[in-house]
């Protein structure tokens, strides 16, 4: 009898014991939920201790290496903002617009009473851009628009600001014909410089970093992007109403104002890979810039023959594709097709030129250049470009339906 009372009385506390062990545990787990939900101290214990060790491992390692990641891009954003923004320089143009108004003022003297609008006395601001430091002693690339005179007649004068609010009387070295690109000279010696990258190895994707001055007013301004697109063409227009088609631009989403124009645009290596100078006024976080690469040719041309010098064809053409070609029904889908422009006197052929001498004509199809085939990637004038005044090219045209090779003798453009 007293054994039967051991056993049961060893069941009943078998039971109370599970049951509080049951109890307890719901009590603990509801008071690590609470804690959890409103101690994130506490849920990572529990996660990294309890749940799952190894995932919550994986997940702060990739979280940490993100964290990594950002801050080395913020600090060599950082250091390249430090290194190249005492080369960039901001470049002001005035005119004396006052000595316009009686020139071509059509009501001037009207009736005998002269008439004079209200055109502010001496030298006015008429433009502002930026622009790099290419040489210790003052050369700088900017570009061609920032440095062209808006009003014909009346004699610009540019001043070049540094970094250190330092400022210069400048000079135009000269102009690209052929882009939208300029040389300027200061004299000054000791000034710190950029460094030049390579355009060919930019790649789409890549962080790049753009410094200006932005509207004109905002010195030094830094924007960060990425490359967009490689290789675009675009028809860029001033306030003039001039415009000018620009080949193999690259494209990025580092916002560019104006002002901006001819500033850097660098990698995080702290090079400069092109020089600013448009934007879309479609969109948004659209702009432009001229590959680096066509700025050293003529950063070369100058420090040789002190002066922008470059080799030209002579000929307006049309670059063809599939949609040109049939509507045209050519015989075949690329190459330059040399046509008229609008004007009577927008000639296929300019009279004299390498063309005109080597018997290219209206409707002929230029295919080749030394063998490399002109497309949408390559086009002729950017060909043209690669080479000097005096070199000797083959080109493979098309002639009324026959392949014919021509040899042409390239010369020097004179404006």
């Amino acid at each position: 009898m007293e054994q039967h009372n051991e056993g049961s009385f060893s069941k009943n506390l078998i039971t109370a014991a599970l049951v509080a062990s049951f109890i307890i545990g719901g009590i603990s787990g509801g008071v690590f939920g609470v804690l959890a939900v409103t101690q994130p101290q506490v849920s990572t214990w529990v996660q990294r201790h309890i749940l799952n060790s190894s995932s919550l491992s994986a997940t702060s390692n990739r979280i940490a290496d993100q964290g990594t990641l950002k801050v080395e891009e913020e600090s060599a954003t950082i250091d390249v903002v430090k290194e190249v923004a005492p080369a960039v320089v901001n470049i002001v143009v005035k005119q004396d617009l006052s000595a316009l108004s009686d020139s071509t003022d059509p009501f001037n003297n009207f009736f005998g009473f002269p008439f004079r609008q209200s055109i502010p006395e001496g030298k006015q601001e008429v433009g502002a851009g930026s622009g790099f430091i290419i040489t210790s002693d003052g050369m700088i690339v900017t570009n061609k628009h920032v440095v062209s005179s808006t009003d014909a007649g009346v004699n610009p004068e540019y001043t070049v600001v540094l970094n250190d609010g330092t400022t210069y009387d400048a000079t135009v070295v000269d102009t690209d014909p052929f882009n939208d690109l300029a040389i300027v000279k200061i004299e000054a010696t000791g000034l710190p410089t950029v460094e030049l990258g390579d355009s060919e190895s930019v790649q789409i994707g890549q962080t790049v970093v753009a410094i200006g001055n932005a509207l004109g007013e905002f010195t030094n301004t830094v924007t960060k992007g990425v490359v967009s697109g490689l290789s675009r063409t675009i028809t860029a227009g001033d306030n003039n109403g001039s415009s000018e088609t620009l080949e193999n631009i690259i494209q990025t989403d580092a916002a560019i104002n104006f002002g901006n124009s001819g500033g850097p645009l660098i990698n995080l290596a702290g090079q400069v890979i092109g020089v600013n100078t448009a934007i879309s006024q479609q969109g948004q976080l659209i702009g432009f810039a001229i590959p680096i690469n066509q700025a050293k040719t003529v950063i070369d041309s100058v420090q040789k023959n002190g002066k922008i010098v470059r080799p030209y064809i002579g000929v307006r053409y049309s670059l063809i594709d599939e949609a040109l070609a049939t509507a045209n029904d050519l015989p075949v889908q690329y190459g330059a097709l040399v046509v008229k422009g609008q004007s009577a006197t927008d000639l296929a052929v300019v009279p004299g030129s390498p063309a005109d001498k080597a018997g290219l004509v209206e409707n002929d199809i230029i295919l080749e250049i030394n063998g490399k085939k002109i497309d949408e990637n390559n086009s002729l004038s950017s060909m043209i470009r690669s080479y000097a005044p005096g070199d000797e090219v083959t080109l493979k045209v098309l002639h009324d339906g026959d392949e014919k090779e021509v040899i042409l003798v390239l010369e020097e453009f004179t404006q």
